[in-house]
């Protein structure tokens, strides 16, 4: 099943997207008198996706009538993990690490969904790379789980992510990385979240980043250093781990990003994440209060 969430008519929704178009989860209730809640977080969050499973005779919107939006605005956690294609060690001269190289990203690092990425003005960083991902979205509240089956049981799905590195500044002492990794809008997911069922083989997808409509760089999941199911598990050993949890497990390469690039993650069969880049400031201009 794919869901989606989305914006018709002023209003935010949330659907099940099928060949004919996306069924609205209100549309669904209605026909087949379900309760699903129509926010795709608390979807994920009170297990209720099984009753949006039957869509049999809902009506449907065409998928370009609707704004396609972010799962939710904001993951409880985004955990995301650096260098975990050996490609992309070597693209960076960089030494991959034997555990998952982890870190964490900000909610004030999310852009919307095909929106644009602000770079930083050209005095804090000028070389900043584009990555795409595969993410893992969590449906189970979970802590030292013990096997990669536990691990899958508390997977709800995945996504595409659009994540970013300010390279610059993470070659200048590799403890900056959180510091190179969090400018605001240097991540996005989304827009679809397809559940854990419709993946028969996660090891076997590609991870795609597109740079002007060009593949930049292409991998399998199973070419990870430590692959989705060993993440989760390895994760819930140091965190709880809640529903809709997100954990972005890595790029094979990043393309070098300028203004009015295109850059796009995709991965066949769950999804694709778009954004455009936005011209940088050339020097930093002082905020405060509301913009």
């Amino acid at each position: 099943m794919k869901l989606i969430r989305f914006r018709y008519q002023q209003q935010t929704h949330t659907g099940v997207l099928t060949p004919e178009g996306i069924a609205p989860v209100a549309e669904i209730n209605a026909r087949k008198g379900t309760q699903a809640p129509d926010d795709l977080l608390a979807i994920i969050q009170r297990g209720a996706a099984a009753q949006l499973r039957d869509v049999a005779g809902v009506p449907t919107l065409p998928l370009v009538e609707v704004t396609p939006l972010l799962p939710y605005d904001v993951p409880p956690k985004i955990w995301c993990i650096g260098l975990n294609y050996k490609s992309h060690a070597v693209d960076i001269n960089a030494v991959q690490p034997e555990e998952p190289g982890s870190f964490m990203k900000p909610a004030s690092c999310m852009f919307p969904v095909d929106g644009e990425i602000m770079l930083p003005p050209l005095e804090v960083s000028n070389e900043v790379d584009a990555e795409g991902e595969l993410g893992v979205i969590i449906g189970k509240k979970c802590k030292y789980l013990a096997s990669e089956e536990e691990a899958l049981d508390a997977i709800f799905g995945y996504t595409t992510t659009l994540d970013l590195t300010a390279l610059d500044v993470l070659r200048k002492n590799p403890r900056y990385l959180t510091r190179a990794k969090s400018f605001d809008t240097f991540f996005s997911f989304g827009p679809i979240v397809v559940t854990k069922d419709e993946v028969a083989h996660v090891d076997e997808l590609e991870v795609i980043t597109e740079h002007n409509g060009a593949v930049f760089s292409r991998d399998f999941v199973r070419n990870m250093h430590t692959r989705p199911l060993e993440l989760v598990r390895f994760h819930s050993d140091y965190q709880t781990l809640h529903p809709g949890d997100l954990i972005s497990t890595g790029c094979p390469k990043g393309a070098r990003t300028q203004p009015g690039d295109r850059v796009r993650a995709r991965i066949e069969g769950v999804g694709t994440s778009s954004a455009t880049v936005a011209p940088a400031r050339e020097t930093r201009q002082s905020k405060i209060g509301s913009w």
